[in-house]
C-alpha cells in the first residue's frame, strides 16, 4: 500500500491548491527540525515535504490520483503488471529546499529573531506562534494578517525600548545555469557557499557551506532565488542576502524563447524549393516527422509544433511550442548551362 499524500497533509481529495497551501504551511513550520527536535519530526518534515511536492503540482497529483504512489514513482501496484501511465516521479529527498523555495528562506525562524530582538520575548515566542497565518509569507512580514495576528498577547513587550534598526550589506549575487533539459524537468542543484563568520571570541573564520535549490520545471531565466542572512558576518552589520540568478545554459541545437524553443533545420536550395521529408528532434528525445512537400520554404518560414516547448512556470501540465525554423544553403557557384536552365525555369 503506497503513501496516502492527501492523510499526510490532513486534507480531503477534493482540497483546492489553497488548501494544499495552508496544509503545508502549517505542517512544515510545526516539524521544521531547527524549531521541532521531537523524535521523528525530521522524518514527518520530510514525508510532508514530498506530500506537497506532489499534490501541489497538478500532472503529478492527476498521476497519483489514479494510479496511487505506485503508479506515480513507475512501480508495479500489488503485484500486478507494470503501470502504463509513462510517468515516473522521485522525490529528491531535499525538504529544506521544498521549504525554502515556499517560504523563501530554508530558516525563517533565525530571520524572525533578528527582527524581534527585544520586542518579544523569545522563551515563549514559538509557543504562542499561529502556524496558520501568513507571518512567514515570502511577500513580507506579515503580509496577510499583520504583525498583531501572530501572537497572542502575552508575549509582547511594551516596555522594551526597540533597538536601532541594524543595516544590512547589499545582496550578493551569483548566477546559476541550468540545462534546457533541467528547465524541462526539474531538478535540485546543490551550490557551495563560502562565507565569512565570527567565532565566539568575535574573530572571523571563513566556512564553506552547500545550499540546495529546488528549480521548477519552467523556470524562466532572470529568475532569484533567495538565501536570508547567509552571506559574510561583520560587527554591527545583518549578513547580506545570497541571490541566484537562473541563467540559461546554452544548447547545442535548440534555443529558448520564454517557454517556446526553437530548432533550425538546415536545407538545400533544391529541397526548400521542391520539398522534403525531414525529422527534427525534442527535449523528450522524441523525433518529430515534418513534410514539406506542398510547399515552398523561404528564408523567414517558421513553422510551429504545438505543446513541445517547455512546461509553463506556473502551468506545469502546459508547454510551450517547438519553432523550427530554416537555414537554406544556396549553392556557392553556377555553371552558364545551370544559369540558363534556371531562367528558363523561375519566374521573374
Amino acid at each position: 500500500m503506497g503513501k496516502d499524500y492527501y492523510r499526510i497533509l490532513g486534507i480531503q481529495r477534493g482540497a483546492t491548491d489553497e488548501d494544499i497551501k495552508k496544509a503545508y504551511r502549517k505542517l512544515a513550520l510545526k516539524y521544521h527540525p531547527d524549531k521541532n527536535k521531537a523524535a521523528g519530526a525530521e522524518d514527518r518534515f520530510k514525508e510532508v515535504a514530498e506530500a506537497y511536492e506532489v499534490l501541489s503540482d497538478k500532472k503529478k497529483r492527476d498521476v497519483y490520483d489514479k494510479f496511487g504512489e505506485e503508479g506515480l514513482k513507475g512501480r508495479t501496484s500489488n503485484g500486478g503488471g507494470p503501470t502504463t501511465n509513462n510517468f515516473t516521479y522521485q522525490f529528491h529527498g531535499d525538504p529544506r529546499a521544498t521549504f525554502a523555495q515556499f517560504f523563501g528562506s530554508s530558516n525563517p525562524f533565525a530571520a524572525f529573531f533578528d527582527l524581534s530582538d527585544n520586542l518579544f520575548e523569545k522563551n515563549s515566542m514559538f509557543d504562542s506562534l499561529d502556524t496558520d497565518t501568513d507571518f512567514f509569507s515570502p511577500f513580507g512580514l506579515g503580509a496577510r494578517h499583520g504583525l498583531g495576528g501572530a501572537f497572542r498577547s502575552h508575549s509582547f513587550n511594551v516596555h522594551t525600548p526597540l533597538r536601532k534598526e541594524k543595516q544590512q550589506d547589499p545582496p550578493i549575487e551569483h548566477d546559476m545555469y541550468v540545462t534546457l533539459d533541467e528547465i524541462n524537468k526539474g531538478c535540485v542543484k546543490k551550490m557551495k557557499i563560502s562565507r565569512r563568520v565570527l567565532q565566539p571570541d568575535g574573530s572571523p573564520k571563513r566556512e564553506e557551506k552547500y545550499v540546495s535549490i529546488a528549480v521548477k520545471p519552467g523556470w524562466k531565466s532572470g529568475t532569484r532565488v533567495t538565501f536570508q542572512k547567509e552571506g559574510d558576518q561583520t560587527h554591527g552589520k545583518i549578513p547580506a542576502d545570497i541571490v541566484f540568478i537562473i541563467r540559461d545554459k546554452p544548447h547545442p541545437i535548440f534555443k529558448r524563447e520564454g517557454s517556446d524553443i526553437r530548432y533550425t533545420a538546415r536545407l538545400s536550395l533544391k529541397q526548400a524549393l521542391c520539398g522534403v521529408v525531414f525529422e527534427v528532434p525534442t527535449l523528450d528525445g522524441e523525433k518529430i516527422r515534418i513534410s514539406t512537400m506542398q510547399e515552398i520554404i523561404k528564408p523567414n518560414t517558421v513553422k510551429r509544433v504545438k505543446g513541445y516547448g517547455l512546461p509553463f512556470p506556473k502551468e506545469t501540465n502546459r508547454k510551450g511550442d517547438l519553432l523550427i525554423a530554416f537555414d537554406i544553403k544556396f549553392p556557392e557557384k553556377l555553371t552558364a548551362a545551370e544559369k540558363e536552365l534556371l531562367s528558363d525555369l523561375l519566374p521573374n
